[in-house]
């Protein structure tokens, strides 16, 4: 089979790599489309490499067909359209999966925009509502709101009755996230985000903050969040370590939580697999209905992927960007 090697963080080649097979508990799937994270862009520079025993090819999520099943896999069929949560070995033409990382396609979803699913669905709902506990008539802010993240979360929180609010760089990007649902409005580049989302909360506050920033935004993130709220930290975008004041998180009786998606293991509590289950439960349906649907800001042939992490990397898309691996 062929897949994508990192040579170098700008330098991704298409190569023959040896075949896979299914171990018993697993699912060999046939890529049609697999989903670009920053993730991969971090691995790819050599500063995040994957969980023991995970794959080298870079990829977390993919869009394909059911092409083996291992012996204790009685449930899927061959050629039956799935996509799947990974923990490495995307960016191929075959990925083994565990059985309980694997998920059916939603109806009104196309099958290689289905690649764009598995990881800002996981991410959102085991943080946003697992983990924060994010209900109806509670406030949530979303840094990044335009990123597949963020665009992902604000249809989740609006299906869930909750108000949003975004922070984005650009008109464009905030336009979209207004198309999507969220209310409030805030250009970082423009605005304070703590004083404009005092503003719009009459002084409250959010009850939950997602945060992809990390430290540079630790101490605004705290003024900004409500009492009993919860800040969940999921990237370090600006930064890993900050001074943290706990005078103003007693406070406000609040937590701050960060989290990882790729290290949990397969099955048991905070696994993956619960985590997929759940997803599969309440998000599925909330796609089917129309209240969610995968935003993609653009789809490169698996040839281009240097192209496509660049163009990620710049930050001038919004949603998800996809590589098609097949047609």
């Amino acid at each position: 089979m062929h897949a994508i090697v990192a040579e170098s963080a700008d330098r991704l080649t298409w190569h023959e790599v040896p075949d896979i097979s299914p171990d018993k508990r697993e699912v060999l799937i046939k890529v049609t489309a697999a989903g670009i994270n920053r993730a991969d862009l971090l691995q790819a520079a050599g500063k995040y490499p994957p969980p023991p025993g995970a794959s080298e090819i870079l990829g977390l999520e993919v869009s394909g067909t059911v092409a083996e099943v291992g012996e204790l896999v009685d449930d899927l069929q061959i050629g039956q359209p799935v996509c799947a949560l990974l923990a490495g070995g995307g960016y191929a033409e075959y990925v083994a999966v565990p059985r309980g990382q694997v998920m059916p396609v939603p109806d009104t979803v196309e099958l290689v925009h289905a690649a764009a699913l598995p990881e800002v669905a996981c991410t959102v709902w085991s943080n946003l509502v697992m983990t924060a506990g994010l209900s109806a008539g509670k406030v949530v802010l979303l840094h990044g709101g335009a990123s597949g993240i963020g665009t992902h979360a604000i249809q989740v929180a609006r299906a869930l009755d909750a108000r949003v609010a975004v922070t984005a760089g650009s008109k464009a990007k905030l336009d979209l996230c207004e198309e999507l649902g969220a209310e409030i409005l805030i250009n970082y580049r423009e605005e304070d985000f703590v004083e404009r989302l005092r503003e719009a909360t009459d002084g409250a506050g959010a009850d939950v903050i997602l945060d992809i920033i990390g430290a540079a935004y630790l101490d605004r993130n705290l003024d900004a969040l409500a009492n009993d709220g919860r800040l969940v930290i999921i990237g370090m975008q600006g930064g890993a370590k900050a001074e943290l004041n706990i005078a103003k998180l007693l406070g406000k009786r609040g937590g701050v939580i960060a989290t990882a998606l790729r290290g949990r293991p397969v099955d048991g509590p905070n696994s993956k697999s619960e985590v997929v289950s759940e997803v599969i439960a309440n998000v599925w349906p909330m796609i089917a209905d129309g209240r969610v649907r995968p935003i993609i800001g653009a789809e490169f042939p698996i040839e281009q992927a240097s192209a496509a992490h660049e163009l990620l990397n710049s930050g001038d898309v919004s949603g998800k960007v996809l590589l098609r691996v097949t047609d």
